[in-house]
């Protein structure tokens, strides 16, 4: 891909607790001013979803045509971004960041796209409701009951030039809903019951301020912040990628580094089964802006405190699954034992309650 003169453009990203904040209004009203200033302005991709709000907001905006995509006999658009690139604009607005495109598209992504546009050095804004979050995916299921299909890397946001909180109280969104700003009358009873109760609402907003208040703190570290290294211990069961988000929430918090381990034991082959889900970690360890780090090794606990060492790890995270009688009477957790290899270190142990892997007491 060639790149322009100008280097990578500029990504600002308008960030929302759930659809109908005010998102895509925000963008497209800042939009509008740098307009108004002489900045050339286009619409790359807007979806209104019919909000009238959204419409007006859009009006004199110039908007380039999308690309037209055949899939399963249906004609579906998708933003066209050879189009964006030949026109070439200042700013390109560009709403839903996380949203998949259409098989055969050039790229997965929207957020791939945006990435192209950037790298080209086109500035970018665009909009992302937090539970697209590739690191909250596994807590937002949880305080809501909804398994966010859709997701980003941590780092399309930690890479971001800016990031703008769009915030309403939950009282006021579910009015926006009850009013039919946010989606069709038939569909706002099922809404207000499921992903639109307060008490989820007010969780995922407690999410967004989090996530902001934690960007500004990292433009100036403290001193503890960057003592702080993050190490999560990961093998081949079903709940490894849980563990590693919890990990990189924890890792996020501190504003520290994350490294991902794994250790395998030389004279044991991995299933297909087991392989594929150890590259389900890589490539999410990336994606929450981790390093993956595969060690060939028998000795377990050895390992794990030789990379600790090196690495000046001051947190370890471990899944700890339920152990039967005979396994307690028979020997120690290992987290004991690892406190033992660990002594004269000053590092934190967090175990992670897991039941999805019987018959071992911990990962790896």
């Amino acid at each position: 891909m060639i790149r322009s003169s100008r280097g990578r453009g500029r990504h600002k990203v308008f960030i929302g607790m759930a659809p109908g904040v005010g998102k895509t209004c925000r963008m497209l009203q800042e939009g509008r001013e740098l307009l108004k200033e002489g900045t050339d302005v286009v619409i790359g991709l807007l979806e209104t979803h019919g909000r009238q709000e959204t419409i007006r907001q859009a009006e004199g905006i110039e908007q380039v045509p999308r690309k037209r995509l055949l899939y399963q006999g249906v004609t579906l658009e998708e933003l066209d971004v050879a189009a964006v690139l030949e026109r070439r604009p200042q700013l390109v607005l560009v709403d839903e960041l996380a949203h998949t495109n259409i098989p055969g598209s050039e790229r997965k992504k929207r957020w791939q796209d945006v990435e192209a546009l950037l790298l080209s050095g086109l500035d970018v804004y665009s909009t992302l409701n937090i539970q697209h979050l590739e690191s909250l995916n596994d807590l937002v299921a949880e305080l809501t009951g909804v398994v966010v299909r859709e997701r980003i890397p941590n780092r399309v946001l930690e890479q971001a030039d800016e990031v703008v909180l769009v915030d309403v109280t939950p009282e006021t969104l579910q009015e926006r809903l009850k009013e039919g700003k946010v989606y069709a009358p038939e569909k706002v009873p099922q809404a207000l019951a499921n992903f639109f109760q307060r008490r989820h609402l007010v969780a995922l907003r407690e999410l967004s301020l989090r996530e902001v208040a934690d960007r500004v703190e990292e433009e100036e570290p403290t001193a503890a912040g960057l003592r702080e290294r993050v190490m999560v211990c990961v093998s081949a069961y079903p709940s490894a990628t849980r563990l590693l988000r919890r990990a990189a929430r924890l890792a996020s918090t501190m504003d520290a580094p994350l490294l991902a381990l794994t250790i395998q034991d030389p004279g044991r082959f991995l299933s297909k089964e087991e392989s594929l889900r150890l590259e389900a970690c890589a490539t999410l360890c990336q994606d929450v802006g981790g390093t993956f780090l595969r060690v060939d090794s028998s000795d377990v606990l050895g390992t794990i405190a030789r990379v600790a060492r090196e690495r000046r790890i001051t947190q370890i995270v471990l899944g700890q699954t339920l152990r039967s009688r005979w396994q307690v009477l028979l020997r120690r957790p290992i987290s004991e034992r690892l406190q033992q290899q660990l002594r004269g270190l000053s590092i934190d142990l967090h175990l992670i309650s897991d039941t999805t892997a019987p018959g071992a007491d911990t990962e790896p």
